[in-house]
Order: structure tokens, then C-alpha cells, then sequence
């Protein structure tokens, strides 16, 4: 194992509206494979782009020993680019081609340097990624999401990393892509630091890294043996809360009867100065000793208070509060049997090909069916979505739907306007609900107070899902077939939660492309599919 590390030192950083995301964070990233996890709007994404040196930190310091490689969550690549262009190559390959063509001009050889196996080295990358056959002149729009991310990864690879971001990698991936990266991740022998919700890769990291706002903090082991470690430190927090309560009640309770008992001497002291007759400057002197005393006492209570409550303040710091979704949808229930969707030999041909084999592919959706929709990229999986919705015509077939509004989440997350607030795109939706009936659904889908006045251009993933579906899932009028292509990408396992508890309370039908089998097994699937090959099959069992 090399000794690359990432080392950041008082590192402090906002946005250009003041939003901190950063304070003084100081941490250092041994060698060897981390997962890094927090909820979404943490700043998992910007705190790579920070060491990365995509971003610039207020304050503080970024150091990485070695050459680094940074995949992010959202690829930056024009879809004119070529196959090896974005692997970086194209100008060393056509040197190479030229050199090899009898032109020997010290230019090419310059460009060449010590790179002349790189063709070789860049389709070994491609075949352990799952992208044997690649053509190195491919364009990237004839690439699948998944086949894309693969592709970055596999330019990131090519740069020999001694330190590697990866962020989000399993997006898109079908379950064999999926694997080869681990595999690949787990061959790495540098310093890795990964963002994902993947619980399958995740389990392959060594140390777990929990980011806060001012710290980052290191568990040894893999995600499952952090949940362990979790579980256990909660278990002690809810300890501390209830000990540091008692506390807090016995300090009261003490003060009471100390301010009582100091009353009742008071009034007995007062009785008894009268009753013996003592000289009036003696009683008073008396009375004030008497007073003192019991304001020292109250004092001293009050401190020891104060003290108990500070120490159930910490304690309860200590107790992480879980999130979830409390809904409730009886307009998106669908009668039983009811055909949502019928579509009889549709055929599909994009950029000249063919998507579906033979005399096409068939699909009927009855409510309320759950049904997963697998199957390896570049299947046409996003283009049956398409079809069902409407926006895509089939070059043949037929088509018909019930007059249910069906309604499409894309993998992109693009349905709202990111120029609105999250408010706004919900009155626009819902038009014919008051405004405190928006204003409370939006809370169940815990957008309270400001946060339903953020504009979605600048929600997290995991923030622009929950407003997406409160948008979708309270419609007027509600949906009854509801598509979902790859919805867990870009959430953390918190937000996988809540999408969870979403679903659950649908009671409409709803498809959902996804390649997270964990996922798949919360969601109740009643009915599963696979589309490979073109054809469209009725699946058995997961494959994990």
C-alpha cells in the first residue's frame, strides 16, 4: 500500500450567499479505502471538490501527497467527445498513429513520451470496467449513463492515482457493472475517498468517515461495523439523557426544598427574635445573617441547576434525531386490477438502431402492481419509461392509457423549476389547495419554515427528491401510475429511508428502474422485469 494521504488543516468554506459549510475542519485521510457518509447537504460533494482544487476554501489548507483523480457525482463531458478523448488519449493516439505512418516529426514523439502502450493499457481499463469492445472513436452520445460513469472512472484509472475521489460511482451502473467496480476499487492500492450510498461498496471500505460541519471522524471497519458502532454510541447517548434528566429533576427538587426550608427558618427566627425581646439592631443583624445565608444556599442551587441542565444539553447533542416521512396519500389510490397502462408490440428505433427485438416489446401496468424494472445498460430501460409517459412514439404498435395522470421521475431530478422556490413549484402543482394546506403537506415532507422558501437550484439531491415528490405525490389531481428511473442515485441512506416511507404510503401502481436490490427488497416489488437483449421478460430472482 502506498503512503498517499489527504491531509486538511482549519479548512473553512461558504457559498457566495454566506451558507457555511465549513468551520475549522481539520482531518487527515490515511492510505487505503474510505467511505465517507453524512446526510445530503452536508457538503460531501464540495469538500471533494475542495481537495480536489475545484473550489477555493476560505480558510486553511488542502495537502494531497501524489497525483490525484477525481470522479464527480455529475460528469462534465460534452456528448460530442469521443470515447478516447474523454479518456484523455486521442492526442497521443493520433501521434502514435501518425508515428506509425511513417511521419516522424519530434512533435509526435514529444506528445507520445513514454505513453506508447496506451491503446493496451486503455482497453485493459475498459474490459475491467465491463466495457470490453468500446470503440476508442465512439462518440459519448451513444453511451448509456452507466456506460458514461464507467467511462470516467476508467480515465481517472488511466492517471495512475496515488489519490482517488469517486463520487457517487455506482450511479447508473447496472448489477454486473457494479461489481466489476468493486473489484476494481478493491484492487486499489492508494489513498481512496468515496461518497456513496451504495451499502454493497460501502461494506468494501476499511474505515468509515463521518462528516460533521467542524469534523470528520474516523471509524475503523466497514459500513455495517459503523452502524454497530452507531447503534452502540446511541444506546450510551439515550443513557446519558435519561441519567443527565434525573439529575436535572434531583437539582430541582433539592432547590425547592432548600428555598422551603430556608422560608421556614426565616419565619421561625422572626417568631423567636420577637418572643425573646432582644434589642432592635441585634434582631435585624440576626435577620440579614439569616437572609444571607439562605441567598448563598438559593445561589448554590441555582449553580448546581444550571450545571445539570448544561449537562443534559450535552447529553442530548450526543442523540442523533432520525428523519423520516410521516405521509398520508388516499388520493393516489388506484382499485385493484384496474389497467393503468397497455402497450402491444412497440418498437423503437433511435440513431438507427433498433431498441427492442423482434415484433417489439409488450407491457401492461395494473394497479396497484409494484414493479422493478432491471436489466444492463443501454437496454432501452429509460426508453420504455418514455414510452409509457408519452413523450416518446413508438415507430409501431399500440398504445393505451387510462385516464389516471401518470407521472415520470427522471434520473436527472428535472421536473421542478430550480429558479422557484420549493413553495411556488408546490402552488403550481397543487394551484387549487389553500395555502396553510400547502404550507402543512410541505412540512410532512419536512420542508418547515424557511426551508420551503429555498429555491430547488440550490437543494441537495436528497432535498430536490423529497420536494419532487411532494410536487408529484400531492398533484392536483394525484397520480396513479408513477415512474421512477434510478430514484436512489445522488440520496444518502437517510434519504433512500425516506423515499422509502414515500412509497409506502403511495397506494397508486408505479415502476421504478433501479439497479439497488436493497432498495428493491423495502419497497414491497410484487412484480419484477427484465429488459435485455431487447426483449422484455418477467424475472426471477434478484440478483445480489
Amino acid at each position: 500500500m502506498s503512503d498517499a494521504a489527504i491531509v486538511c488543516s482549519n479548512l473553512s468554506f461558504a457559498w457566495p450567499d454566506d451558507t457555511q459549510v465549513f468551520d475549522d475542519l481539520s482531518f487527515t485521510v490515511p492510505p487505503g479505502r474510505t467511505g465517507l457518509v453524512a446526510p445530503n447537504g452536508s457538503g460531501k460533494s464540495t469538500l471533494l471538490k475542495l481537495i480536489a482544487g475545484e473550489l477555493r476554501p476560505l480558510a486553511g489548507s488542502v495537502s494531497v501527497s501524489g497525483t490525484l483523480g477525481h470522479l464527480p457525482q455529475s460528469l462534465p463531458l460534452s456528448v460530442d467527445l469521443t470515447v478516447a478523448e474523454v479518456l484523455g488519449v486521442a492526442d497521443v493516439i493520433r501521434a502514435l498513429d501518425a508515428v506509425e505512418s511513417g511521419d516522424v516529426d519530434e512533435e509526435h514523439f514529444a506528445t507520445i513520451g513514454d505513453d506508447w502502450d496506451v491503446e493496451e493499457r486503455s482497453r485493459a481499463q475498459l474490459d475491467r470496467l465491463g466495457l470490453a469492445g468500446l470503440a476508442l472513436d465512439r462518440s459519448l452520445a451513444t453511451l448509456s449513463g452507466g456506460q458514461a460513469v464507467s467511462l470516467g472512472l476508467a480515465a481517472q484509472l488511466l492517471k495512475r492515482p496515488d489519490v482517488l475521489l469517486l463520487d457517487e460511482p455506482t450511479n447508473n451502473l447496472d448489477a454486473e457493472a457494479r461489481h466489476k467496480l468493486y473489484d476494481v476499487l478493491s484492487d486499489f492500492t492508494g489513498c481512496l475517498l468515496l461518497v456513496s450510498h451504495d451499502r454493497a461498496l460501502l461494506d468494501r471500505m476499511e474505515r468509515i468517515a463521518e462528516l460533521g460541519s467542524d469534523h470528520l471522524r474516523l471509524y475503523g471497519g466497514d459500513f455495517t461495523a459503523y452502524e454497530a458502532a452507531v447503534v452502540a454510541e446511541q444506546e450510551v447517548a439515550e443513557k446519558n439523557v435519561r441519567s443527565a434528566e434525573q439529575e436535572l429533576r434531583r437539582e430541582k427538587r433539592e432547590m425547592r426544598q432548600a428555598r422551603e426550608r430556608a422560608e421556614r427558618r426565616a419565619g421561625n427566627a422572626q417568631r423567636n427574635l420577637k418572643n425573646a425581646g432582644l434589642p432592635r439592631i441585634f434582631a435585624g443583624n440576626m435577620k440579614r445573617g439569616a437572609q444571607e445565608a439562605a441567598g448563598r444556599a438559593g445561589t448554590m442551587h441555582a449553580a448546581r441547576v444550571s450545571e445539570a441542565r448544561a449537562r443534559l444539553d450535552e447529553a442530548g447533542r450526543a442523540v442523533r434525531e432520525e428523519v423520516k416521512l410521516a405521509l398520508q396519500l388516499p388520493d393516489t389510490q388506484v382499485p385493484a386490477g384496474r389497467t393503468l397502462f397497455q402497450g402491444t408490440g412497440m418498437r423503437v428505433r433511435l440513431d438507427d438502431v433498433e431498441v427492442f427485438a423482434g415484433n417489439g416489446v409488450d407491457l401492461t401496468v395494473r394497479g396497484p402492481e409494484r414493479i422493478a424494472l432491471t436489466g444492463p445498460n443501454g437496454a432501452g430501460k429509460t426508453t420504455l419509461l418514455r414510452l409509457i409517459t408519452g413523450s416518446l412514439q413508438p415507430d409501431s404498435g399500440e398504445i393505451r392509457r387510462h385516464d389516471g395522470r401518470i407521472a415520470y421521475l427522471s434520473q436527472r431530478l428535472d421536473l421542478l423549476d430550480p429558479g422557484r422556490t420549493v413553495a411556488e413549484n408546490f402552488a403550481a402543482f397543487a394551484p387549487e389547495r389553500p395555502e396553510a394546506e400547502r404550507m402543512n403537506l410541505l412540512a410532512r415532507f419536512l420542508f418547515r419554515g424557511p426551508g420551503a422558501h429555498l429555491p430547488v437550484g440550490v437543494l441537495s439531491g436528497g432535498e430536490r427528491l423529497r420536494a419532487t415528490l411532494a410536487c408529484v405525490l400531492c398533484a392536483d389531481p394525484a397520480p396513479h401510475l408513477l415512474l421512477l428511473d434510478e430514484p436512489t442515485n445522488n440520496l444518502d441512506l437517510v434519504g433512500a429511508g425516506q423515499l422509502e416511507s414515500a412509497l409506502d404510503s403511495y397506494q397508486g401502481a408505479f415502476l421504478v428502474v433501479s439497479h439497488d436490490e436493497r432498495f428493491l427488497a423495502g419497497i414491497g416489488i410484487s412484480r419484477r422485469l427484465r429488459l435485455a437483449d431487447g426483449t422484455l421478460t418477467e424475472a426471477g430472482a434478484p440478483v445480489v
